[in-house]
């Protein structure tokens, strides 16, 4: 087996084993995807499409469009960003101590990250806890 598809695997086993670590454990299935071109490594684990509904507007009676002008609303409609329940909940199933972003988590690509977020999907402490390498 090549370095590539060692690497490829590896990915590919560590979306597997989290998908399925987290449905176990919360009873919902969670979107589990790995990243393309230059971010092809990396993985995003966030809130299946279906569940993701929550937008943005410009607050009523706002006159600028700076960040705090906005809020977050549930439009029922798919294609948006996850509910602050399911951002709540990832972030407890995967023992952050927080919510997660209402774009999910990601996952850097290394090794060490990928077992540190397997063992927290899992619920167990991370054995290993990735660190930062790049600037």
């Amino acid at each position: 087996m090549s370095t590539q598809e060692r690497y490829e695997n590896d990915r590919d086993t560590t979306i597997k084993a989290i998908k399925a670590a987290l449905l176990r454990r919360s009873g919902h299935a969670w979107s589990v995807t790995g990243g393309k071109g230059t971010a092809w490594g990396w993985i995003r684990i966030d809130a299946v499409p279906a569940r993701r509904t929550m937008r943005t507007r410009l607050k009523a009676g706002a006159v600028t469009t700076w960040p705090d002008d906005y809020e977050e609303y549930d439009s029922g409609r798919t294609g948006g960003y996850s509910t602050p329940a399911d951002r709540a909940e990832l972030g407890m199933l995967l023992g952050l101590g927080r919510a997660v972003h209402h774009q999910g988590e990601s996952i850097a690509a290394s090794s060490a990250y990928r077992t540190e977020y397997t063992d927290r999907a899992e619920g167990r402490t991370p054995s290993k806890i990735g660190t930062q390498y790049w600037d």
